[in-house]
């Protein structure tokens, strides 16, 4: 298992080489990217979506980095939306959709083939577009061509994983125009402040111990991360922080919501990664200071609890308040069976905004974990050889 230098994550000089293409910088922007963004859905007329009839259903094609778009639009829209709003990463298309509907298609270059093969057959069966992406691309080409609603995400983005919000804003504004949620000016504003302080408190010159995303990064090195949300919005940031710690830590992580997966992550507490579990082959030998890591071989890694809390504020249903006491419940069986166990919280907002937080804190924390390890967060030869290896085909 590799081991976190945590003298790497205070040495500026580190963090500038490893992290060799700005992945740091590039989060930082999100606030920013938050009110640029709005700017060029209204540059884009977004609100042209609304100058007509309502659409009979919004299916939004969105992946990879990118893939929480639609995670996040179906969170806000789920409660008060007229329409369904619907998934789907490649084609084909449901046999239902067709003139009556709103096909959403995201993608930062407009070259990736699952949102551009869903735009090309949405527009020939036409459907409504709003497409998100680079302006000079095929992605916009077929927007063009279609009549439908392209907004571009401005310059110099780094990856679909850095360049969240260029990509989501526009969605949800467009779905706000058509009244599938209450979303506003104000509520993005203040998203973007919260995506400001997190920046700010999270930025690299801040050392270690005050900075809250490079200790949990200290807390979930060398585990096995699981991480929780207790609810559907920390469910979707739960979604988001898997996703940043495989492809930008390189930590394969598992996710779930409460209360649906209590059962399947409790029941690891039995397993071989906490310090009373599993006594067979592979077990851990514990915390024991005197074993020899040359002899004895490397130390199992300890199971890693993330727990991602939404602002609860006063408990108006039995509902909220069965998943409070099941959420400390889990935290507390964590700490029994020997798990490191590392809460975050939402602060008070629009969910919008508590999930801009959440989202914020976990993307710093991946990206400290890569530097931390000694990888750059941005490059990975194995990614590279796949796509050499796809490339000859």
């Amino acid at each position: 298992m590799s081991y976190l230098d945590e003298e790497r994550l205070d040495d500026q000089d580190h963090l500038r080489a490893c992290d060799s293409r700005g992945s740091l910088r590039a989060l930082a922007t999100a606030g920013a990217q938050v009110r640029e963004a709005l700017s060029l859905s209204a540059e884009a007329d977004t609100a042209r979506l609304a100058r007509g009839d309502r659409p009979r259903s919004v299916l939004v094609a969105s992946l990879g980095g990118s893939a929480v778009v639609a995670d996040v639009l179906d969170l806000l829209a789920e409660p008060t939306s007229p329409v369904p709003v619907s998934v789907c990463r490649n084609v084909p298309l449901p046999g239902w959709v067709g003139p009556l509907d709103l096909v959403v298609a995201v993608s930062l270059s407009g070259r990736a083939a699952g949102p551009l093969a869903v735009a090309v057959e949405a527009a020939r069966r036409g459907a409504q577009l709003l497409t998100v992406g680079a302006a000079d691309s095929p992605l916009a080409a077929v927007s063009q061509r279609a009549r439908g609603v392209h907004v571009d995400v401005g310059r110099d983005r780094l990856s679909s994983r850095t360049a969240l919000w260029s990509l989501l804003v526009p969605v949800l504004v467009g779905a706000r125009d058509l009244g599938l949620f209450e979303l506003s000016d104000a509520d993005i504003s203040a998203t973007a402040d919260r995506l400001d302080e997190e920046a700010e408190g999270c930025r690299p010159s801040s050392e270690s111990f005050v900075n809250p995303a490079k200790s949990l990064a200290l807390t979930l090195a060398e585990t096995v991360p699981v991480v929780l949300g207790d609810g559907p919005l920390g469910g979707v940031a739960a979604t988001r922080a898997a996703s940043m710690l495989a492809r930008t830590a390189r930590l394969p992580a598992t996710h779930g919501e409460l209360p649906d997966a209590a059962s399947q992550v409790v029941a690891t507490f039995d397993g071989p990664f906490t310090a009373g579990g599993g006594e067979g082959i592979g077990a851990r030998r514990g915390d024991d200071i005197f074993a020899d890591p040359f002899l004895d071989g490397p130390a199992q890694p300890r199971l890693g609890l993330l727990m991602l809390r939404d602002h609860v504020g006063e408990i108006t249903s039995p509902q909220m308040a069965d998943l409070a006491v099941l959420t400390e419940a889990v935290l507390d069986t964590a700490g029994d069976a020997g798990a490191r166990v590392a809460t975050i919280e939402a602060e008070a907002g629009h969910p919008l905004t508590r999930l801009a937080g959440l989202i914020a804190r976990t993307d710093f924390m991946s990206t400290y974990l890569a530097i931390g390890l000694g990888m750059d967060p941005a490059v990975s030869r194995h990614i590279a050889a796949l796509r050499d290896h796809t490339s000859e085909r």
